[in-house]
């Protein structure tokens, strides 16, 4: 292993532009329309001298990171604000020369009581560094001209986790790390939202693009599905019986996942939910395919719950209440078997759960990690979410931002040539617009592992504008 260069942190840009959804998506308590996306761009300055600029994106998401209803969208979007802003001080206001993980260790349980006394929970408090760790490590890696995977597997982040994670005390890190391998291709997992259309064309946008599942499926190919559920169990019955329709007519195996978005106060609903569809006829297929079972209690009690019982029907992930890096360990003691990873939370956490779920599993347990997404945007945010998720070795990844964003149709046109150039196996022009090009229900990601933190082009910087100052909280 070389050893991790370290470097300061120069300076910190945040910019946002609009992004504005072709049809409405529906999770837990919001149903989404719109919403502002952040970049951070990053400079640091090496040791020797040496200087560079990284960037990462990101959807300032309303109603997951805070399900207070007494707040506004608006509101959501400048505690998320507030947090980037208080990471950025934090990490311009310490001189000393650090490695990329080292600024985050040094920094993290600081920023965690900063936001707090400002009211910020963990999971808003943690969006704020998870922004500028991949902003600076894609800085590094422009640096030193080498691609994300390869400094990830070589630990020129110097990741060194017992600190944080004393779980992981005596891991042979750089042994896991360089166990890891850079995927050509990944799944793409769709996501089901609760107001969305499953059979035939709705004609709700009338853009060519598919609208309603069943055009989904035999657009894309998909055969990994998140289907959300709402915890009404009689009304997620019968919308469950059209998908299994439209899944078991598409005439190819399938895998799905159940997400309940904190939707289930009592976990006994949710078993309930599961007996009914394997007692239906028309939900046999679907039920004997669920791969596992998202979060369905409210994160304020889902940590204080056992989920044995709905564990022994299938495997469940952590999500929403995996707040802080103490919070999978917590959540294995309760049953949960598996824990998400997305680039909201931090790439540093998935990295370090991803070595959890190693260390465990050496010692005989079945725990696991999945790729989730918090739509995604095409360009920076989604090229780099897919690395992290492809190297810790998902074999696939909830992807919903293509489906419900009409792709790069709203950036500049050179942007979007820039992308397509640098990315021609992941991205297609159509229908107007740079996209994802989905086929066989996978993506190809090959051409991700470039100089950087998985991205051979830039965005238009000059067309975006300065991120607000938040005025909440």
């Amino acid at each position: 292993m070389s050893a991790a260069p370290r470097f300061r942190v120069r300076e910190v840009q945040l910019l946002e532009r609009p992004v504005r959804l072709r049809m409405p998506f529906r999770f837990g308590v919001v149903t989404l329309t719109e919403a502002p996306q952040v970049f951070v761009r990053a400079a640091i300055r090496l040791e020797d001298g040496r200087e560079a600029w990284g960037a990462g994106a990101e959807l300032l998401a309303p109603k997951w990171f805070d399900k207070d209803l007494a707040l506004t969208n608006e509101q959501n979007f400048d505690q998320l604000r507030s947090a980037l802003r208080l990471a950025r001080e934090a990490y311009l206001a310490d001189p000393a020369p650090r490695t990329a993980y080292g600024h985050f260790a040094a920094r993290y349980a600081a920023h965690l009581d900063a936001c707090a006394a400002r009211g910020l929970n963990p999971l808003v408090a943690c969006f704020g560094p998870a922004q500028l760790d991949r902003a600076i490590l894609d800085a590094l890696c422009r640096a030193l001209g080498v691609p994300f995977s390869a400094a990830v597997r070589s630990n020129l982040a110097g990741i060194a986790p017992a600190g944080l994670a004393p779980e992981l005390d005596g891991f042979d890190t750089d042994g896991f790390l360089t166990s890891l391998r850079p995927a050509g291709r990944i799944g793409a997992r769709h996501t089901v939202g609760l107001v969305d259309a499953i059979a035939g064309h709705p004609r709700q946008v009338n853009d060519g693009l598919p609208e309603s599942l069943e055009e989904a499926v035999a657009a894309y190919g998909h055969t990994w599905f998140k289907l959300k559920v709402g915890g009404d169990v009689e009304a997620d019955v019968a919308r469950l019986a059209e998908i299994a329709a439209v899944l078991d007519a598409a005439g190819r195996p399938y895998r799905v996942s159940l997400d309940g978005n904190e939707q289930y106060d009592e976990l006994a609903a949710l078993e309930a939910l599961v007996a009914r569809m394997r007692g239906e006829p028309r939900l046999a297929r679907l039920a004997a395919s669920i791969a596992f079972i998202e979060q369905p209690i409210n994160r304020k009690r889902a940590l204080d719950t056992d989920v044995g019982p709905l564990a022994a029907i299938a495997p469940v992930i952590v999500d929403e209440s995996d707040a802080t890096l103490a919070s999978f360990p917590r959540a294995r003691a309760l049953g949960y078997a598996g824990v998400s990873s997305k680039m909201c939370k931090g790439l540093y956490k998935s990295i370090i759960n991803a070595a959890r779920c190693a260390r465990w599993n050496a010692e005989g347990g079945r725990h696991f990690m999945t790729g989730e997404d918090l739509t995604t945007q095409a360009g920076l945010a989604v090229q780099q979410d897919l690395a992290l998720v492809a190297l810790l070795g998902m074999t696939h990844v909830e992807r919903n931002g293509h489906h419900y964003v009409n792709g790069m149709a709203e950036l500049p046109e050179a942007e979007q040539a820039a992308f397509l150039a640098a990315h021609p196996d992941l991205y297609e022009r159509s229908h107007g617009a740079v996209r994802l090009a989905i086929r066989g229900g996978t993506l190809a990601i090959g051409s991700l592992d470039c100089p950087g933190f998985a991205s051979g082009a830039m965005p238009e910087w000059g067309a975006m504008a300065e991120s607000p100052e938040p005025k909440f909280p």
